[in-house]
């Protein structure tokens, strides 16, 4: 019986692990999507033009088509602007019903179209893994509840995930929703990290610690996470640059840049010094893991990516590869503290 409770286990650590390289692939996707300007590829959701196969010429849509998506982007913002007001953001709904950009409906263009349209698909597979994660997981309904629940829980946050990202495409791509979804991408991250760690008991190492080196990597973390929001700042404002130059003379779009691009660039220095002090710390503990090694080599790949893309013109490469280090540094740092507290967090 505890062979097959074994084998079972593995296999969902497998498996989670699978589903969890697979967001990373997906944010990479997304990251591709904003750096070729193809957010708005498809005007409504979960449809693409209408239809679940998107067009590849112009002469499949109608001549109204700007007006026809325009209307029905109206009539799904007037409804979340009522759910807005419900919940008291008033101003939030005002400004989403009177921007008037928010209608604005972008140019036929068939590449990114198929871009973004690639974005939904992969979206709508991460949705299938989490459901086998589930099902998987539902073999441990009465032995650990924890592990069944949480899976649980990330196929709920992954459908509000969808949502939300409905909403991204509603809106034109407001700022807010954007950060927002991000931010929820980095909490499914944590917690399918947590599945392959407790699914995947090999992944531990011989050493328990409550002391000061896990409060670090805690601020390691949060200093990540500011990070990475800022980084949604810079993006946005990027996209602004992009749209004014039409998406051309990209050594142009940094030096446009404001005070949001030199706040994430400064900061990217505490995030090197905290995350220097912590590689001190566990080397001191003469502490060996994997996976430790590997998040200091992304935090440095993330920075050097940074610098590049600031000192090289924005290569378009460069911007998606950016993104997805810093997303694999964080879901590297949720492994690391489940294996320095792992007796604290992972036990039923």
């Amino acid at each position: 019986m505890k062979n097959n409770t074994d084998t079972e286990l593995r296999r969902l650590g497998r498996f989670s692990l699978l589903t969890l390289i697979s967001v990373y692939f997906l944010i990479l996707v997304g990251g591709i999507v904003r750096s070729t300007g193809s957010g708005m590829g498809c005007p409504d959701w979960p449809k693409c033009f209408g239809n679940w196969v998107p067009p590849t010429s112009i002469s499949e849509l109608p001549l109204d088509y700007k007006e026809v998506y325009s209307n029905k982007r109206a009539k799904k913002n007037q409804k979340l602007a009522v759910y807005l007001q419900t919940l008291g953001f008033n101003n939030l709904a005002s400004n989403i019903l009177n921007d008037e950009s928010i209608l604005e409906e972008a140019d036929f263009n068939p590449v990114k179209t198929w871009i973004e349209y690639v974005n939904r698909l992969v979206g709508v597979l991460i949705g299938l893994f989490i459901i086998v994660t589930v099902y998987l997981s539902t073999k441990f309904f009465n032995s650990d509840r924890k592990l069944f629940f949480t899976s649980l829980a990330t196929l709920i946050l992954v459908i509000f995930q969808g949502w939300i990202g409905s909403l991204v495409v509603s809106t034109n791509l407001i700022p807010f929703m954007v950060t927002i979804h991000m931010l929820l991408a980095l909490v499914i991250v944590a917690m399918l990290s947590w599945i392959v760690i407790r699914s995947n008991p090999d992944l531990l190492v011989k050493i328990d610690s409550r002391s000061t080196v896990s409060y670090l990597l805690l601020v390691c973390m949060l200093v990540l996470i500011i990070q990475i929001v800022f980084g949604t700042q810079v993006r946005e404002a990027i996209d602004s640059v992009a749209a004014s130059l039409q998406y051309s003379q990209r050594g142009q779009w940094i030096r446009n840049l404001g005070a949001e691009f030199l706040i994430h660039r400064s900061f990217s220095w505490v995030v090197l010094i905290v995350h220097g002090l912590l590689m001190y710390k566990l080397l001191k503990m003469k502490f060996d893991s994997k996976v430790f090694k590997s998040l200091v080599a992304v935090i440095v790949l993330t920075i050097i990516t940074g610098t590049s893309m600031a000192y090289f013109g924005m290569p378009a490469f460069l911007q998606p590869v950016h993104l997805l280090l810093g997303t694999v540094g964080f879901g590297l740092q949720i492994f690391l503290f489940l294996q320095l507290n792992s007796k604290r967090y992972l036990t039923a």
